[in-house]
């Protein structure tokens, strides 16, 4: 049996069939799974599906980079602003410099999200693909107390800064295949660490789901040299505190 451990980001809006997912994840030993939502439909599903697992899925509300819409900013600001005080936190929210968005609108909105998470005092979760240091340098500015910088495949230098400011940095099933990313979660110190899934991405032949989190768990066991349980231990800790989840057993 696996130690108990958190799914820190899934979709499970864009899963063919969240409940199975769902279920298979509380009957494989999960204690919980953050939802992350990532326009105004994909976060109503969110918050419909954590309505149903009240005590297990925890929503978090978003706006993705690659779904920003001029005609759709102010109402999607304003959704995120009205029903976050329902959620565990701001997410998934960030920059990416491959989108079609240009830059400074990206800049402008994530800026704006920031704002919004500060005022609701909620962790905020970060895409920030090709541009790190930017998102780090932006949410540190912010003065936000809280931040996970999802799927963390940046700078090693930028490592221990994003550990002194208190922020998260979380691994994904990707630690299977790709080097660069078990580099750089072998330098997460084990305190700033958060393990994921990114349900529904497909890692090469794994199609992942909540309970695929274990894979997570092991790949970090394996790539830090550290023993799971403490891996779970810490890790779960970890998201308790960052998601403000301390009354989970």
């Amino acid at each position: 049996m696996f130690p108990p451990v958190i799914d820190t980001h899934a979709h499970l809006d864009e899963l063919p069939d969240p409940e199975t997912a769902v279920k298979e994840a509380q009957e494989g030993g999960l204690l919980a799974i953050v939802a992350v939502g990532q326009d105004i439909p994909s976060n109503q599903k969110i918050l419909e599906i954590a309505a149903r697992h009240p005590g297990f899925v925890f929503p978090a509300i978003g706006y993705h980079p690659w779904r920003l819409s001029p005609d759709r900013n102010d109402e999607t600001l304003a959704y995120i602003d009205a029903n976050l005080k329902h959620c565990v936190a701001l997410g998934e929210v960030g920059l990416d410099y491959k989108a079609k968005t240009k830059k400074n609108i990206q800049k402008a909105i994530f800026q704006e999200l920031l704002a919004i998470a500060d005022k609701h005092d909620k962790p905020i979760i970060i895409h920030c693909r090709y541009v790190h240091e930017t998102a780090y340098r932006m949410v540190k500015k912010a003065g936000l107390k809280k931040a996970i910088f999802h799927w963390y495949s940046g700078s090693l230098d930028l490592i221990p800064l994003i550990a002194d400011a208190g922020y998260f940095m979380s691994a994904t099933p990707a630690l299977l295949y790709n080097p660069y990313h078990a580099k750089a979660i072998a330098a997460v110190p084990l305190s700033n660490l958060l393990l994921e899934t990114d349900t529904p991405v497909q890692y090469q032949e794994l199609s992942a789901r909540p309970i695929h989190v274990q894979v997570t768990l092991q790949e970090v066991a394996r790539v830090k040299g550290v023993a799971a349980e403490e891996i779970a231990a810490q890790t779960t800790r970890n998201a308790k505190e960052c998601f403000g989840l301390n009354d989970l057993s």
